[in-house]
C-alpha cells in the first residue's frame, strides 16, 4: 500500500497544488522565483527535492493515526511557494482529532478505504460525509474538523494539500487540555467537576 502512496503523490499532488494555490493561497506574494535561506548561498536541484516521503515505501502500516508531512519545516524549498502537503496513515478504528488550519484550507483526497469526515462552521453547524477511495473533501480554512476510519477491520489512506507552506495544525484536545489551562476553569467551561478535567488530562498524558 505504502509504495502505491508514492506513485499516487506525482499525479495527485499536481492537480491538488493548482487548486488550491488557486482558490485559497494563505502566504504572501514573494518577489523572486524562490526562497533560499539565509545559511545558503546557492542551491541546486537537491535544494527543491523532498525525499521524507520514502520512509513510506515498504513501511509496515501504522498501529496509531499517522501523519508525514511535507511542510516549510521539513521542506524549506516550499517557503513562499504557498504550498505543502501530508500522507494520513489511518489504522482500523482509529481518529484524526478534532482541530485547525489556522492559515489554510485543507483538501483531502482518500486514496485507500474509507473515511468517515466533518467540520463545524461559526454558525455552529456540523457538515458530515462519509468517504470512499477516490473522493476528495475540502475543509474550510480556519474550521474544526476531524476524520475517522470507521472500519473496524481496514486501514484507510489519504494525501491532504494545503494552500500554505506551513498551515499551522491547533488541536483541539491537546490545545484545551495539554496546556496548563486551570482545572477550575476548565470544569466550569465544560460545566463537569475537576476530578473529570483531571482524567481528562490524564489520558492525554504521554505514556512511559
Amino acid at each position: 500500500m505504502a509504495s502505491r502512496i508514492i506513485s499516487l503523490l506525482f499525479s495527485l499532488l499536481v492537480a491538488s497544488f493548482a487548486i488550491v494555490q488557486i482558490a485559497i493561497a494563505g502566504d504572501p506574494n514573494i518577489v523572486s522565483d524562490f526562497i533560499v535561506p539565509l545559511n545558503m548561498s546557492a542551491v541546486d536541484g537537491n535544494f527543491f527535492t523532498f525525499t521524507g516521503m520514502r520512509v513510506l515505501v515498504g513501511a509496515p502500516e501504522p498501529t496509531s493515526f499517522k501523519v508525514t508531512k511535507a511542510t516549510l519545516v521539513e521542506f524549506p524549498a516550499l517557503n513562499g511557494q504557498s504550498v505543502s502537503t501530508a500522507v494520513l496513515q489511518f489504522p482500523a478504528g482509529s481518529v484524526n482529532p478534532p482541530h485547525t488550519h489556522p492559515r489554510s484550507a485543507e483538501l483531502l483526497f482518500l486514496f485507500d478505504g474509507s473515511l468517515q469526515v466533518g467540520f463545524v462552521d461559526t454558525t455552529n453547524k456540523l457538515f458530515i460525509q462519509t468517504l470512499q477511495a477516490g473522493d476528495m473533501f475540502v475543509f474550510p480554512k480556519g474550521l474544526v474538523h476531524f476524520q475517522y476510519n470507521v472500519d473496524a477491520k481496514n486501514s484507510a489512506v489519504a494525501v491532504s494539500a494545503f494552500g500554505s507552506a506551513n498551515a499551522g495544525t491547533v488541536s483541539l484536545p491537546n490545545t484545551v487540555f495539554a496546556t496548563g489551562i486551570d482545572d477550575n476553569i476548565l470544569a466550569k467551561s465544560f460545566k463537569t467537576d475537576v476530578a473529570t478535567i483531571q482524567a481528562i488530562k490524564a489520558g492525554l498524558a504521554p505514556k512511559p
